[in-house]
């Protein structure tokens, strides 16, 4: 069977690979009873004609490599990448994301993955909405977050050889093109890159395309979502938390929402560079009945856009 991942009939986009990774799914926790049974989602996902998968909210998907082997030998799955939730602004949280990682990177080498997404803590839980931290760090916190982001991507590819990449997201520390900016001033690039998730640029007020333009040596990794501009709007004029925002709509299948798509994957094909493209669209919670048939359509749309083949 001819792979679909790639677009290998126009070399221009030959480098660029689609994938999809839970949240497509309307995945956010390793266990939720809101959430589809993941052996159910796992399936769907290669219904729909997915090959290479990052594997979420570690726990979700098995945790041993050998059983996480096994659903990718039966499906024809490929993992690239693992993904976890780490503090690193606080001293005494070290040790936990360091263990946290630890586990996630051991099962992922083991499967033949090549990065980690680090995904930080939002400053107002994912399912209370309530306040859980400083909406901005001290000067003190940003520079442990920092330090502790070096040490975490060193660890990572010295000992497991896997690269992390940060991930932005909203209600978190690093949303606005300037939280963005001041990360990639700050880190060691030969440990630390970027997770350029194209929907939470845009919710964070900034523009995808222009940071490929302004940082093209630090996108190595990506996830490709949309946002609606009018909601993402109301929601930061309203302080909307972002549960809230995506609650009420805010994350959108292309070609609705922005950034619009074959810009971006026009701008990412112009990097010339292996990427992996995860699809996501954040939906939890949804309608069991609602992944499958969306992630075909974006998998269609961003197929016309370069991305993959139909």
């Amino acid at each position: 069977m001819t792979s679909k991942a790639r677009n290998l009939d126009d070399p221009k986009f030959s480098k660029l690979a689609i994938g999809v990774c839970p949240d497509q799914w309307g995945v956010w926790f390793p266990k939720d009873e809101k959430q589809m049974d993941p052996r159910q989602a796992w399936e769907e996902m290669a219904e729909a004609g997915f090959e290479i998968i990052e594997t979420g909210p570690f726990g979700y998907f098995p945790t041993d490599p050998k059983e996480l082997q096994k659903w990718c030998d039966e499906f024809g799955m490929k993992v690239v990448a693992g993904t976890g939730w780490g503090v690193l602004h606080k001293k005494d949280q070290w040790s936990t994301t360091e263990k946290t990682f630890r586990a996630i990177a051991e099962t992922h080498a083991a499967v033949g993955a090549e990065y980690i997404v680090h995904l930080p803590p939002l400053y107002r839980d994912d399912k209370t909405w309530e306040w859980t931290d400083d909406r901005v760090l001290s000067d003190d916190a940003w520079k442990l977050y920092v330090e502790n982001a070096n040490k975490l991507g060193q660890m990572l590819l010295d000992e497991y050889n896997l690269k992390m990449v940060l991930h932005p997201h909203g209600d978190s520390h690093i949303e606005t093109p300037e939280e963005i900016a001041r990360i990639f001033d700050a880190t060691d690039p030969t440990y630390v890159n970027f997770c350029l998730d194209s929907g939470h640029v845009v919710y964070g007020g900034g523009d995808p395309v222009q940071l490929i333009k302004d940082y093209p040596e630090r996108i190595t990794y990506v996830h490709i979502k949309a946002f609606d501009e009018d909601i993402t709007r109301e929601a930061h004029e309203k302080d909307w938390p972002f549960g809230e925002a995506v609650a009420k709509g805010a994350s959108v299948c292309p070609p609705k929402g922005l950034p619009e798509m074959h810009e971006f994957v026009a701008a990412l094909a112009e990097l010339d560079r292996d990427i992996y493209c995860i699809c996501e669209q954040d939906c939890y919670p949804c309608d069991p009945s609602f992944p499958k048939n969306n992630a075909i359509n974006m998998r269609n749309y961003l197929a016309e856009c370069g991305l993959g083949m139909k």
